[in-house]
Protein backbone atom coordinates (compact mmCIF):
# COMPACT_ATOMS: atom_id res chain seq x y z
CA UNK A 1 0.00 0.00 0.00
CA UNK A 2 1.22 3.29 -0.88
CA UNK A 3 1.74 5.64 2.33
CA UNK A 4 0.66 9.21 0.11
CA UNK A 5 -2.86 9.03 -0.45
CA UNK A 6 -4.10 8.72 -4.37
CA UNK A 7 -7.46 11.03 -3.71
CA UNK A 8 -6.99 14.17 -1.61
CA UNK A 9 -8.84 17.87 -0.99
CA UNK A 10 -7.28 20.79 -1.21
CA UNK A 11 -9.71 24.02 -0.93
CA UNK A 12 -7.19 25.87 -3.47
CA UNK A 13 -7.93 22.59 -5.92
CA UNK A 14 -10.97 22.20 -7.98
CA UNK A 15 -13.11 24.05 -4.66
CA UNK A 16 -11.76 21.22 -2.11
CA UNK A 17 -13.58 18.70 -4.26
CA UNK A 18 -11.53 15.42 -3.95
CA UNK A 19 -9.33 15.13 -6.96
CA UNK A 20 -6.48 12.14 -8.01
CA UNK A 21 -3.03 13.65 -6.72
CA UNK A 22 -1.42 15.27 -8.65
CA UNK A 23 -3.64 16.29 -11.00
CA UNK A 24 -7.40 18.37 -11.23
CA UNK A 25 -9.25 15.32 -12.14
CA UNK A 26 -12.19 14.97 -9.57
CA UNK A 27 -13.52 11.96 -8.31
CA UNK A 28 -17.48 12.85 -9.71
CA UNK A 29 -15.91 13.22 -12.98
CA UNK A 30 -14.30 9.98 -13.17
CA UNK A 31 -17.71 8.44 -11.70
CA UNK A 32 -19.87 10.34 -14.13
CA UNK A 33 -17.33 9.33 -17.36
CA UNK A 34 -17.40 5.21 -16.11
CA UNK A 35 -21.23 6.02 -14.97
CA UNK A 36 -21.96 6.90 -19.08
CA UNK A 37 -20.45 3.85 -20.11
CA UNK A 38 -17.16 5.39 -20.66
CA UNK A 39 -14.21 2.50 -20.31
CA UNK A 40 -11.32 3.07 -17.90
CA UNK A 41 -9.14 2.70 -21.25
CA UNK A 42 -10.70 5.58 -22.64
CA UNK A 43 -10.93 7.71 -19.43
CA UNK A 44 -6.91 7.11 -19.05
CA UNK A 45 -6.60 8.01 -23.02
CA UNK A 46 -8.62 11.29 -22.65
CA UNK A 47 -6.85 12.26 -19.47
CA UNK A 48 -2.79 10.99 -19.47
CA UNK A 49 -2.32 12.25 -16.12
CA UNK A 50 -4.93 10.20 -15.03
CA UNK A 51 -3.73 6.48 -14.09
CA UNK A 52 -5.36 3.11 -13.53
CA UNK A 53 -4.37 2.94 -10.35
CA UNK A 54 -5.77 6.57 -9.53
CA UNK A 55 -9.02 5.53 -10.95
CA UNK A 56 -9.87 2.52 -8.74
CA UNK A 57 -8.62 4.96 -5.78
CA UNK A 58 -11.40 7.49 -6.85
CA UNK A 59 -13.80 4.33 -6.86
CA UNK A 60 -12.78 3.09 -3.77
CA UNK A 61 -12.84 6.32 -1.87
CA UNK A 62 -16.90 6.51 -3.39
CA UNK A 63 -17.70 3.32 -2.17
CA UNK A 64 -16.22 4.30 1.37
CA UNK A 65 -17.70 7.89 1.31
CA UNK A 66 -21.31 5.66 0.88
CA UNK A 67 -20.85 3.58 2.90
CA UNK A 68 -20.90 6.92 5.40
CA UNK A 69 -24.56 6.80 7.85
CA UNK A 70 -26.16 9.35 5.19
CA UNK A 71 -29.34 8.84 3.77
CA UNK A 72 -29.75 10.25 0.26
CA UNK A 73 -33.03 11.21 -1.40
CA UNK A 74 -33.38 9.58 -4.83
CA UNK A 75 -35.94 10.69 -6.70
CA UNK A 76 -38.62 8.16 -8.47
CA UNK A 77 -39.19 10.62 -11.27
CA UNK A 78 -37.42 9.57 -14.60
CA UNK A 79 -35.07 12.00 -15.99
Amino acid sequence: MMSEPMIVSDPKVMMGKPVVAGTRITVDLILEKLGSGESIEALLESHPRLTREGVLAALRFAARALRADVVYPISTKTA
